[in-house]
């Protein structure tokens, strides 16, 4: 094979490989917008006073933590918000050394209270449990450090109600929260987990533990990540869902039956993506079975966490996420192209393990090649700037959907300033914030190839936009 059929070789491959990533994900966008029209005629129920019926599910709501000093009461406080007939807060703290423990402590009016556990799924070892005097359904468990799986584990083994909802300890949820959220439990009996749209709540402003005003952030790493996750949650997710082919719950806000978790053997230790890798083993062991499941994803129950303003720790999240993802894939091979995989196992499985665990090396690779080559003339300028309109052109593309579905749909940003700025924040982070990105994601795939040392890391809050009134 000479030189000149080698370039022509690559250079179809990586053109063929952004249309069919970005051809997919419009794919996603169009799923996304049907079923949002389906439901519209619930939403517009939804925002009628609502009464509760007596058939909601009692749920349990659990908050591991470590070192979150800063934002856990005002995280609790807005859970003991949440408008739902019957649940408990179970707040798990992982062995923090920051004053975690006090400040809850402090907070709440915890107390001492002897309670036997029921382990059904092994956990390091607690060390006391907490009742609040003044909240009944508050609870804390204090144990040593054994990463987040392992906290929600302890979680899990501390739960009362046949539900259990994980809720990370930065985040907010909106009082309807959990009356969304359990909805498909109600439609069907045998839904197993559902899950919510995650926003950021940098630029917000949040009083007594409840969202007050919502905002923009003014830090350029945040308002790029606002742009991100419209993308991710709206047409990502609820595309997959569609299909009923979601891979992923964010361990941020997701409902989850507590009978299949416990039969699964809970969430797997040592695991850096917790979330998605129960949910892929899921579908991987209930397929194997062929239990009748469902797993679904509703776009307006909300949760809102704060987002990393600072590059290294966007950089280190960003590798984290990606040895998340391929401990996930990885573990669970056997659910790819399984004779009863269905859409998980023949669409939804195969395009994350091309798109998003080896993407980078493809991405970059692409970039990398197509400078190189029109640089030494390998290929036209004709050809390169195609590849800058399939690469680039098509990710504005995407963006801008994803921001006129916000839109047309929720409309949660409510000036036209708002509109202006994340109009500007889609088109700018093409050009250079995606490429880091992808840079971090090829460091993360690295590390978990290497078997570095990982760990549930530190991230640095600053919960400014809590008022603490």
């Amino acid at each position: 094979m000479n030189n000149s059929l080698i370039v022509d070789v690559v250079t179809w491959f990586v053109f063929a490989y952004f249309i069919v990533l970005n051809g997919g994900y419009l794919t996603l966008n169009l799923l996304s917008i049907l079923s949002l029209r389906r439901s519209e005629h619930r939403r517009v129920l939804d925002e009628l006073p609502q009464a509760y019926s007596a058939l909601e599910i009692p749920i349990s709501i659990l908050v591991p933590a470590y070192n979150e000093a800063e934002t856990i009461a005002a995280s609790v406080r807005s859970l003991l918000q949440l408008s739902y007939s019957e649940f408990e807060i179970v707040v798990i703290n992982d062995g923090s050394r920051d004053g975690t423990l006090d400040a809850l402590k402090a907070e709440f009016s915890l107390q001492a209270f002897p309670e036997a556990l029921r382990v059904q799924i092994p956990t390091q070892a607690v060390k006391a449990v907490y009742q609040s005097a003044d909240y009944p359904n508050l609870r804390v468990i204090d144990k040593h450090n054994g990463g987040k799986a392992d906290a929600l584990n302890a979680g899990v083994n501390a739960s009362r109600y046949p539900l259990f909802c994980g809720v990370d300890a930065d985040s907010i949820l909106q009082r309807d929260s959990l009356q969304r959220v359990v909805r498909p439990f109600l439609d069907d009996s045998t839904m197993v987990a559902s899950g919510g749209t995650i926003r950021i709540a940098n630029g917000c402003q949040v009083t007594g533990g409840y969202l007050t005003q919502v905002g923009l952030p003014s830090n350029p790493w945040a308002l790029f990540q606002v742009v991100e996750y419209l993308r991710a949650f709206l047409f990502g997710r609820l595309g997959w869902s569609a299909i009923s082919g979601m891979l992923i719950i964010s361990g941020a806000f997701g409902l989850f039956r507590k009978d299949v978790v416990v039969m699964l053997g809970g969430y797997r230790p040592n695991t850096i993506g917790e979330d998605m890798e129960l949910v892929v083993r899921m579908h991987r062991v209930l397929r194997a079975r062929k239990q009748p499941y469902k797993i679904e994803f509703v776009a307006d129950p909300v949760c809102w966490t704060e987002a990393p303003e600072d590059r290294h720790v966007l950089r280190a999240q960003r590798v984290r996420w990606q040895r998340g993802l391929s401990e996930s894939l990885t573990s669970n091979w056997g659910l790819m192209f399984s004779r009863n995989g269905g859409v998980p196992g023949w669409v939804a499985f195969p395009f994350m393990v091309l798109f998003e665990w080896l993407g980078p090396i493809v991405e970059l690779g692409g970039y990398i090649f197509m400078v190189f080559a029109v640089w030494f003339g390998l290929v036209s300028w004709d050809a390169f700037a195609l590849f800058l309109f399939v690469a680039i052109g098509l990710g504005i593309l995407l963006s801008v959907s994803g921001l006129l579905l916000e839109e047309m749909s929720f409309h949660i940003y409510p000036s036209g300033r708002h509109l202006l700025r994340l109009g500007v924040a889609v088109v700018l982070e093409n050009f250079g914030y995606r490429q880091l990105n992808s840079w971090w994601r090829l460091v993360g795939l690295y590390k978990w190839a290497a078997q570095t040392e990982s760990t549930w890391g530190t991230m640095t809050r600053k919960g400014s936009w809590q008022n603490r009134q």
